[in-house]
């Protein structure tokens, strides 16, 4: 149910495409409206995300987050959520990321599906999400979040694009009958040290539940996932804080290294 007028939403989404141009941070929406729902924070993101796409920026995908316990604990958020992927925030495995455009800059180990299918709600089976998966790749998620972290709740992340800044793809592809995917590790380390270590059922028991779960969380909205679209299943570490210079490695074991420098 919104408890915020229509132009409350406007403004705190033209707040946060001014943080996003300016890569700043803003205070906390809920502490300014404690009476805030999930409801206005998707309202909130989805008027931003029209103003995003009516500037030329194309969207090919979305990003689920907090499906982990690692996750839940790390953010004291315990259900999941989810945001919209652009074009150009797309980076190739050996890429130099910009760490200039971005707040809060974080990095989570993911499993990353291309849908060979539309896929659609409300009742989307994990058995129905990996049937529409054309094939996985191993995925970073750099996250972007341009709210106070202190205090925050779920409606501030969702209302924030669900703090999504970036994602970097591997090379390694694999249909979801090649590889028991919930097996797959991410051994995470930033300038040769690890920091990191997870196995992708940490994500909902298998990484692509989120993707099911996504399908009938969107239909609510008259939504639903289309062929070609990149779903980013959510992260089975801990986020690691990452900074200017630092070089960044996850080896997936069967599928392949993904390495990033943030410049």
């Amino acid at each position: 149910m919104s408890a915020l007028t229509p132009e409350e939403i406007a403004a705190i989404a033209a707040e946060l495409a001014e943080a996003d141009r300016t890569h700043g941070v803003i205070p906390r929406i809920t502490a300014r409206y404690p009476q805030a729902t999930v409801e206005d924070s998707y309202a909130i993101q989805g008027v931003w995300r029209d103003r995003m796409i009516a500037s030329g920026r194309r969207l090919v995908g979305r990003k689920i987050g907090l499906t982990s316990k690692a996750m839940q604990q790390a953010t004291g958020i315990t259900e999941p959520d989810y945001g919209v992927m652009f074009d150009d925030t797309v980076y190739e495995s050996g890429g130099e990321i910009p760490v200039d455009h971005f707040s809060n800059v974080r990095v989570e180990v993911e499993l990353a599906f291309v849908l060979g299918a539309a896929l659609a709600g409300p009742d989307c089976t994990l058995e129905d999400a990996l049937a529409a998966i054309d094939y996985a790749v191993p995925a970073l998620e750099v996250l972007n979040s341009h709210i106070e972290l202190e205090g925050r709740t779920i409606v501030d992340t969702i209302s924030d694009n669900a703090a999504y800044g970036a994602m970097v793809v591997g090379a390694d592809r694999r249909r979801p009958d090649e590889i028991d995917l919930r097996w797959v590790p991410g051994v995470l380390s930033r300038n040769g040290e690890i920091e990191e270590t997870g196995v992708a059922a940490g994500v909902l028991g298998h990484p692509a539940t989120g993707v099911a779960w996504l399908a009938n969380k969107v239909a609510a909205h008259g939504d639903r996932l289309e062929a070609g679209e990149i779903i980013l299943a959510g992260s089975f570490t801990r986020p690691m804080w990452v900074s200017r210079g630092d070089l960044v490695r996850c080896d997936y074991g069967p599928m392949g290294v993904i390495e990033c420098r943030f410049v």
